[in-house]
């Protein structure tokens, strides 16, 4: 069901919102995809939450890559 799910926006966007919950808790995002890759490299290929836990990483990737643009053009602005 792992190709219905990458389809599912509301998946996706719970996905989402768990990045961007961290960051605004102030926790590092980088930190959380770190943590992420290293808990698939070493993961058994067998294991049925493997193919979750790579989708979870490629919408937070995305997700973090929107994260900073935000940052990026908020740095820029005056408060």
């Amino acid at each position: 069901m792992l190709w219905l799910k990458r389809w599912n926006f509301i998946e996706r966007a719970k996905l989402e919102r768990e990045l961007w919950d961290a960051f605004e808790a102030r926790e590092d995002p980088d930190a959380k995809l770190a943590e992420l890759q290293a808990w698939i490299d070493a993961a058994d290929p067998a294991d049925p939450a493997l193919g979750d836990q790579r989708f979870r990483l490629e919408v937070w990737t995305t997700t973090l890559v929107r994260i900073r643009k935000i940052e990026a053009m908020m740095a820029g602005k005056q408060r």
